[in-house]
């Protein structure tokens, strides 16, 4: 029967006298061992038979699926032996939630048209993306994983042993990280958006809020730079 967070001491692996936080520790491994297959590997490309960016980007997140998603809730579930409720799978506080992300999307907004006008901004996108129904579909998949595994499987794993705070910090590093192929702007940005992301995640106690406010800053950014003029 699977357990919650808060029900038992977190264990450690004892390791040469060394006592390595054991959820944490696997944690780690495994993000990083995701990040960086992600880096060196596009499975599911191997199935398109005449690639084309759209094709290319929508197949990567079926990759961002199985391993920031899929991966992860296997291992809260069979490893943890927790409920993914634990990590954010949830509505938690919606109406905190609502709020905080109405109030994103309004402060996103402006920022967005301007950074989507921008000539590197354009010159990336536009060579990716060709309809409305790419984005928002290649946006919905990847972005599932994406949030769950940063906003939940880490940004959880971390408070267990560092608490809150640093969690909040901790999960930016690598969000910000897996941004490097984008344009600078985009890139730079995401360390303080990964760490405003982490907060809405635990201050709503769900990854959802986060998802849709980084789907609305990853739609809207795309659709102004693609077909804004």
């Amino acid at each position: 029967m699977n357990t919650s967070l808060s029900d038992t001491p977190p264990p450690v692996f004892n390791v040469f006298g060394l006592q390595l936080p054991a959820r944490l520790t696997i944690a780690c491994v495994v993000g990083t061992l995701a990040l960086v297959t992600d880096w060196y590997f596009n499975f599911t490309e191997n199935f398109i038979p005449t690639p084309t960016y759209p094709d290319t980007l929508r197949h990567a997140a079926y990759d961002h699926f199985v391993l920031y998603f899929v991966i992860p809730m296997f291992i809260v579930i069979v490893v943890f032996r927790h409920k993914p409720a634990d990590y954010g799978l949830r509505l938690g506080d919606w109406k905190m939630g609502l709020r905080l992300t109405l109030i994103a999307w309004a402060i996103a907004t402006p920022i967005l048209f301007i950074a989507g006008r921008s000539p590197e901004v354009h010159d990336f996108y536009s060579r990716y993306f060709k309809s409305t129904a790419d984005v928002l579909y290649t946006a919905l998949v990847e972005l599932i994983g994406w949030e769950f595994f940063f906003r939940g499987f880490l940004l959880w794993t971390f408070a267990e042993v560092a608490g809150p705070g640093a969690a909040v910090v901790l999960q930016a590093v690598p969000f910000a990280i897996i941004h490097v192929r984008k344009p600078y702007i985009e890139t730079a940005s995401t360390m303080f958006g990964g760490m405003l992301f982490g907060w809405v995640g635990w201050r709503t106690r769900s990854f959802l809020w986060p998802f849709l406010i980084h789907f609305f800053i990853t739609t809207v950014i795309v659709f102004v730079a693609v077909w804004v003029k």
